[in-house]
């Protein structure tokens, strides 16, 4: 996802002049294209979050389209005060890009792993909040941002994922995408648990259960219309994500359902439990230790249902 994200902004940076980068003295790998071909429009504000937040707020006050980049807890949790008093208070056009959403750092501890950025940046007043689900979505998603007025998150995923749509797929912000048809539940996914919403809907399918996946890419403005479509033709829901079980994807369709006058159908959260991790270890590793293995979600959907 991150070389997706980069490859789109040197594009995008190339047809317009107001577009700036500014970094948290990481991407390297990633970001010397963009720096090497618009030296003036990139900066390294070092390991100081909050000034590399600050400055963001006050090229978008001069005119300019900001995005700042770094790993997730480090562009949105350190300097979280400057996003919600610089950036947002003011509509300023920042958009924040985080990198390893979820436990894409898993090996280095809870401090690394982004679990709650959604939840919170869902919560400032006129942010827009976007987590693709795979390079394809990524690269629409950079070039929607550029163009959506105000604040926006933009969270990617650092485990190499694959590349699961088809080019002719149309990608609008607030608009939830329909991968694939099913009656018999609906699977949900934001980020990059998409391509595992797909293994466990092949898993389902050879049971009988015909499973139908959606990725949720944009969670503020989210789709209410695709989950109440959902809980009407479905009856039954299961939200995928790398985040808290609690202020995320699942938070979100539950408070979509829960206030509909129309059928809600039944309703089951996958994601990480609300505690900090005693365990570090792979990405994989430590979704298996929160049951989000296409086995373990395989086995408690068919229980479930």
């Amino acid at each position: 996802m991150r070389t997706a994200f980069f490859t789109t902004l040197v594009e995008l940076a190339a047809e317009d002049e107001r577009l700036h980068l500014v970094v948290g003295d990481l991407g390297f790998g990633a970001v010397e294209p963009f720096a090497r071909r618009f030296p003036d429009r990139f900066l390294n504000a070092g390991v100081a979050e909050q000034n590399m937040t600050g400055i963001a707020a006050g090229l978008a006050l001069c005119g300019k389209v900001v995005f700042t980049y770094s790993i997730g807890n480090f562009s949105t949790l350190r300097c979280l005060e400057q996003i919600r008093n610089d950036v947002c208070y003011h509509r300023a056009d920042v958009k924040i890009v985080s990198v390893g959403g979820g436990f894409a750092y898993g090996a280095l501890g809870m401090t690394h792993h982004v679990v709650e950025d959604l939840a919170i940046m869902r919560a400032l007043p006129g942010m827009t909040v976007v987590a693709p689900g795979d390079p394809f979505e990524v690269e629409q998603a950079t070039r929607a941002v550029l163009t959506q007025p105000g604040p926006c998150y933009l969270r990617l995923g650092r485990a190499g994922e694959p590349r699961l749509h088809r080019s002719n797929v149309v990608f609008k912000l607030g608009r939830a995408i329909r991968v694939r048809e099913g009656r018999s539940l609906t699977i949900v996914s934001t980020g990059g648990l998409l391509e595992t919403a797909l293994r466990v809907a092949d898993r389902l399918a050879a049971s009988g259960l015909e499973a139908r996946v959606v990725s949720m890419h944009t969670l503020k403005p989210i789709d209410e219309a695709e989950i109440l479509s959902a809980a009407a033709e479905t009856r039954a829901i299961a939200t995928l994500e790398e985040h808290s079980v609690i202020g995320g994807l699942g938070g979100a369709v539950a408070e979509i359902l829960a206030e509909s006058p129309g059928p809600q159908g039944r309703l089951k959260r996958f994601g990480a439990s609300s505690s900090f991790a005693l365990r570090v270890g792979s990405q994989e590793y430590m979704r298996a230790t929160n049951g989000l293995s296409p086995d373990a979600i395989c086995r408690a959907l068919q229980e479930w249902l």
